[in-house]
């Protein structure tokens, strides 16, 4: 996904999505070590996913407490 696209959910969305993002991590890093992943580049896809999330999660909490 785009970053665009994480920016457009909420707060509780992209905890979420983080939250299914690194079970579906978890589960392609044992997919890897088995020998049983097809595609290896979709562990980096699904990091930088994890990635871009938190820097929106962040972003937003800076940005909540700049205001305060």
């Amino acid at each position: 996904m785009k970053s665009k696209e994480f920016r457009d959910m909420t707060n509780d969305e992209l905890k979420d999505k983080l939250k299914e993002l690194k079970t579906e991590h978890f589960n392609l890093r044992f997919s890897h070590a088995t020998g049983q992943l097809a595609n290896p580049m979709m562990l980096n896809t699904v990091k930088k996913d994890i990635a871009r999330v938190m820097t929106v999660l962040r972003e937003r909490e800076l940005k909540e407490k700049k205001a305060n």
